[in-house]
């Protein structure tokens, strides 16, 4: 009898001594904008230092703004050896500009720059400056030789903007993972990494911004509201970051082989995919083809729903919903 309450006893202080699991929410900065972070940590533990570190080695290796990173010192023409993480996003980005016909660019850095919404300061628009660039920019200006970025033109430059937070976030949730984390949600600017159940035991819900004309969001425009399912999205549109100048409004996605900002009648695109890497370049490659190119794309590309939202010919807001997105959506 004594022996089995020994047992007992030491299951019991087992049990009670082993930490229980809790959700846990980080947020703060990463690329100039918002990220928040929620998880179920499997023993309690906040893995908040451990993501701000990864955030250092990705921004090391992805930012514009930090000057010794390895995309800057690629763009200052100083020698350097790319990491994995920015071996990654530079092979997608030549797939998927391949894919998009140059819709998605990584070398779009100097006409975004031109247009002041890059890491430079604005310049004056002319048609000489954009002919210019037009001879600096485009994905055959770059290639990889080995683990080295060869540049046909030193004053080519790369921005990953378009793709990297969406990268960051699969990166992030892996971290969890490793944690031992079944239930996460991961979001960077708007690019969503979502696994598992929220802290109700249901499945993350998510909400799609209506494209609007704001520079401050307003949680209640929502266009329509998703359930996301161990999948991955991005929604790129040109209602945030845009300015208006001599009465026009000028946005930030810029058309690669143009060399301006893009004009037509699509106003938003969101994506799911099984990474957000892909998500968020397609979203952006989405926004500079336009819808019927769009819809065209995205029904060739496997694992791929797709939800726009445009201008009728009536100037009001009407979306097209791909049949496979409509199973995410919260009636």
């Amino acid at each position: 009898m004594k022996n089995l309450y020994a047992l007992v006893l030491a299951a019991y202080l087992l049990v009670s001594c082993t930490p229980e699991s809790k959700f846990i929410h980080n947020q703060g900065f990463v690329y100039g904008t918002i990220y928040s972070i929620k998880y179920e940590s499997p023993k309690g533990k906040d893995y908040h230092k451990e993501i701000e570190a990864e955030f250092s080695i990705l921004n090391n290796s992805l930012s514009t703004f930090v000057d010794t990173s390895v995309i800057s010192k690629i763009n200052q023409n100083v020698p350097v050896t790319p990491d994995q993480h920015f071996l990654n996003v530079f092979k997608k980005s030549m797939e998927i500009s391949k894919k998009t016909g140059g819709a998605f660019d990584i070398t779009v850095a100097p006409m975004v720059n031109a247009w002041g919404f890059g890491f430079k300061h604005k310049d004056s628009i002319t048609t000489e400056l954009i002919d210019s660039l037009k001879k600096i920019v485009g994905y055959h200006q770059v290639h990889l030789e080995g683990t080295k970025i060869i540049k046909k033109n030193p004053a080519t430059m790369l921005d990953g903007s378009a793709i990297a937070k969406g990268y960051t976030s699969d990166v992030i949730g892996e971290l969890l993972q490793k944690k031992g984390c079944k239930n996460y949600m991961v979001e960077i600017g708007g690019e969503i990494v979502a696994k598992g159940k929220n802290s109700k035991g249901k499945t993350w819900t998510i909400g799609i911004s209506k494209p609007i004309d704001s520079l401050v969001p307003n949680q209640s425009d929502l266009q329509d509201i998703l359930s996301l399912p161990d999948k991955a999205m991005a929604t790129s549109g040109n209602y945030r970051n845009f300015y208006i100048e001599d009465g026009k409004k000028y946005a930030h996605t810029i058309d690669p082989k143009t060399g301006y900002p893009v004009q037509h009648s699509l106003l938003s695109t969101t994506v799911v995919t099984n990474t957000c890497m892909a998500a968020d370049a397609y979203a952006t490659a989405f926004m500079v083809m336009g819808l019927d190119q769009s819809i065209e794309l995205s029904k060739n590309i496997p694992d791929m729903d797709i939800y726009l939202v445009y201008a009728d010919e009536n100037g009001d807001n009407a979306t097209y919903i791909s049949e496979g997105f409509k199973k995410y959506l919260v009636n």
